[in-house]
């Protein structure tokens, strides 16, 4: 069976959503495999809605538009509402905890993780980090690329100008895998 898996990202504006589908997108490219990613905003870039779809496959991605994806990051509770009655059954969820309550998870459909990124990526020193924090969740979830290419791709996705950043933001992708793989579905 050839490998697969689609992902809707979703949170608030300036969450970081587009960022970690641009990241996982570049991610799976430099691993060969074929992508698609499209970044859907809502009425206002920082505060609105904002979500993005990434299609990662070994073959061919005959449409970019997935309407019942495989898996799903929920940033927030309008995310997780809006979205997790169209995962697949026996899904990925990846649930930030730290702003919607576990207890409404699809548990008995899906494979839900309660990750409390925003705490993890406070105790990192940056609240902005929660968004690396998810997605290194997801990269353990799902084994869709290796931890360390996503590591690898930060410098894509992140300009020269805030390099320096680069260190923290792969801590942070470490944080995340790290919880999920101990911590487990909920």
């Amino acid at each position: 069976m050839s490998k697969y898996v689609d992902v809707i990202i979703a949170g608030f504006g300036g969450q970081g959503v587009m960022l970690i589908g641009n990241l996982l997108a570049y991610a799976a490219m430099e691993q060969g495999l074929n992508v698609t990613y499209i970044p859907v905003y809502g009425p206002e870039m920082r505060g609105g809605t904002a979500n993005c779809t990434v299609v990662i496959g070994e073959e061919e991605i005959g449409s970019p538009i997935i309407f019942n994806p495989l898996s799903l990051i929920a940033m927030n509770r309008p995310s997780l509402d809006k979205f997790q009655p169209r995962v697949q059954d026996n899904g990925v969820l990846i649930l930030n905890s730290s702003l919607v309550e576990p207890s409404l998870a699809e548990k008995n459909r899906l494979k839900a993780y309660a990750i409390p990124v925003n705490e993890l990526a406070d105790k990192l020193g940056n609240l902005r980090l929660a968004n690396m924090v998810a997605l290194g969740a997801y990269v353990q979830a799902t084994g869709i690329v290796p931890l360390q290419a996503v590591k690898n791709a930060l410098p894509n996705v992140i300009s020269s100008h805030y390099a320096h950043l680069i260190p923290d933001n792969a801590k942070a992708l470490q944080t995340g895998y790290d919880y999920a793989q101990n911590q487990g579905t909920v």
